[in-house]
């Protein structure tokens, strides 16, 4: 059964109120996810929350919703629990790398709450225009926030080349959002 099947089969036990739909999430995308709650979070215990909080949402939302992409959806759901699990924490510790990443795209990116329907259009008609390589380091440095030395790793190259592209892909960007109007 090739990804997409697979895919579709999960959903079904989900539209049928299959429990197994849970165990095969677990199995198919739980490393998945639980690496984007960790690259967030950096502590395990918050993550394994957010991972079954993931699993009970999606058991919530699925039906009425049919995700295109299951992992995409699982992705979306994980990363939003995360990221205010990582707010709520906040008062006690903080995630350097994290706050790095956020940083590094602040440079090119201000976050103005009131433009935030036109900057997501922008990033993703930006990132459609990218290599694929590039959209891999691009997102999963600022989506996933995977360590530059761990990006590195990923894709059999040296950390600094890793650093210096993804600068050059905040340049980019930048010159891309003055190209379209986006005031800086």
């Amino acid at each position: 059964m090739d990804e997409q099947q697979t895919d579709r089969h999960i959903i079904d036990l989900f539209f049928a109120r299959n429990e197994q739909a849970i165990e095969e999430i677990d199995r198919r995308y739980g490393g998945f996810c639980m690496r984007i709650s960790l690259g967030i979070l950096e502590d395990r215990l918050d993550a394994e929350e957010c991972l079954n909080d993931t699993y009970l949402k999606a058991w919530n939302a699925i039906p009425p919703t049919r995700p295109h992409s299951l992992r995409a959806f699982l992705a979306k759901i994980i990363r939003n629990l995360s990221l205010h699990r990582l707010e709520y924490n906040r008062a006690v510790k903080r995630n350097k790398d994290f706050d790095l990443s956020l940083d590094e795209l602040s440079e090119c990116i201000p976050l103005r709450d009131e433009e935030a329907g036109e900057l997501t259009s922008l990033l993703n008609e930006f990132l459609e225009s990218l290599p694929e390589a590039d959209w891999k380091l691009f997102c999963g440095r600022y989506w996933h926030n995977i360590p530059v030395g761990e990006l590195a790793a990923i894709h059999g190259l040296p950390p600094k080349t890793v650093s210096l592209r993804l600068f050059r892909l905040r340049e980019k960007l930048r010159a891309f959002l003055n190209e379209r109007g986006y005031r800086l």
